[in-house]
């Protein structure tokens, strides 16, 4: 079975052509911006112009405008090409690599706050909901030791003890994943709401 995985919640813009758990073809930048110059043009210069039988989308929580160019495309191509489209977390693609048994997964989130949530491995799961805080409160919240992300060294500083594990939000890490973690509904998970508010 090939899948399109695709994640757009933080800095990078990534993607990746699975057969199983072996990669295809991959490609992950750290962006910043332009997310959707970027997202339809790489996805058409994959093999077949990365036409799957299934697509997996990073639902966030991350920034409010790269998690919808994500779930937006992924939702137009499974309608084109008759697919079944499902999200997983982003912070669960950036906790897929951590060894530990125990651990944070710290990510930038706005306006100076980490989005955070437990995890542990072994079976790999999510322990609790993940928040969006200030690192003081992140710090007093979480307290295992190894702190996964690009926010951990702001939460190890926040809280004067921890273990940096460097890893990133990779679409081509939904092969580390457990099939039932991959089954969210294609919708935006945001951290915080939104700061436009209507009038």
């Amino acid at each position: 079975m090939l899948t399109l995985a695709i994640e757009t919640a933080g800095n990078a813009c990534s993607i990746a052509l699975l057969e199983t758990t072996h990669i295809i073809a991959e490609r992950h930048e750290n962006v910043g911006r332009g997310h959707a110059e970027r997202l339809i043009p790489w996805i058409a210069e994959l093999p077949g112009g990365g036409r799957a039988d299934r697509i997996i989308v990073g639902c966030g929580p991350g920034s409010f405008t790269g998690v919808r160019i994500g779930i937006a495309a992924a939702r137009a191509l499974g309608l084109g090409w008759g697919v079944p489209v499902t999200g997983v977390s982003s912070l669960a693609l950036l906790a897929a690599q951590c060894p530990a048994d125990e651990f944070v997964v710290a990510a930038e989130g706005g306006h100076g706050e980490l989005l955070v949530q437990h995890y542990r491995q072994n079976p790999f799961r999510a322990e609790g909901g993940f928040a969006s805080l200030d690192p003081e409160n992140a710090g007093k919240a979480m307290r295992a030791e190894m702190v996964v992300g690009e926010g951990a060294a702001r939460l190890i500083a926040a809280r004067g003890y921890g273990i940096y594990f460097p890893a990133e939000a990779r679409a081509a890490n939904v092969r580390l994943l457990p099939p039932e973690v991959m089954t969210l509904t294609p919708t935006p998970l945001y951290g915080r709401a939104p700061d436009a508010k209507p009038i």
